[in-house]
């Protein structure tokens, strides 16, 4: 993509990564939307870094609420040049049988249902502008499995795929990308590996120094590509 500024949309924009993007983002100039669930988080971001109408309590689980939104992102802001799809959960950390139900149906359902809604509803408006890139967040864990994560790992597997298919559906000129973040240092690692495991990754406002301006080189030559943000250097 150009060295333009880009108006950029952000999903779980209150925490951990969305966060630091938000932040990232925003300090290189560019206009950036967000949205997530948390009133007090939306609050101290309406405020601080951007202005209150670009940050909004949207539920993504909820397909009208999120079409919406979208309509109102347009006619506020235009056609997005780049969503990145970041909302999501993780279950407790045990084996696939311990999984309480419904902690594994809310990953499943945040993970790749929120997803598909965000994409759905901003689709059309991208293809009428005949441009767009979206990014979805995608893991390591999308293409191999680790112990008690199989809920999050099967979600990440379906945002591989879905990710890919979309891409064919898409007309040049559009994309979509599955995006694994690589080791970053969130409250979701910190539950599943423990403290001192977790603290082997990047925080994210280090990951955010580095990971912003790569998502900046991604472009329509991406679309259905499976890439990952790599440190510098390492």
């Amino acid at each position: 993509m150009s060295n333009s500024l880009k108006t950029i949309v952000i999903t779980g924009c209150t925490r951990g990564i969305g966060r630091a993007l938000t932040e990232k983002f925003t300090q290189l100039g560019h206009n950036v939307i967000g949205c997530g669930r948390n009133d007090l988080l939306i609050d101290e971001l309406r405020h601080h870094p951007g202005p209150s109408e670009n940050f909004s309590i949207v539920n993504v689980l909820k397909p009208t609420q999120v079409r919406n939104w979208a309509e109102d992102v347009v006619q506020r802001h235009g056609v997005p040049d780049i969503i990145i799809n970041n909302a999501g959960v993780a279950h407790a950390s045990v084996a696939f049988w311990d999984i309480e139900p419904d902690d594994f149906d809310r990953t499943i359902d945040i993970n790749i249902k929120g997803v598909a809604n965000v994409a759905r509803a901003f689709i059309p408006f991208m293809l009428k502008k005949g441009s767009g890139i979206i990014i979805n967040m995608s893991s390591g864990v999308g293409t191999y499995a680790i112990p008690d994560f199989s809920g999050y790992a099967a979600s990440k597997h379906a945002i591989e795929g879905l990710s890919k298919s979309i891409a064919k559906d898409l007309p040049q000129g559009i994309a979509c990308i599955p995006l694994q973040p690589g080791m970053v240092n969130t409250e979701m690692l910190q539950d599943h590996l423990g403290l001192e495991s977790a603290d082997k990754g990047v925080s994210p406002a280090e990951w955010a120094e580095y990971a912003a301006p790569y998502i900046l080189t991604l472009g329509p030559e991406h679309s259905g590509e499976s890439m990952r943000v790599e440190k510098p250097n390492a």
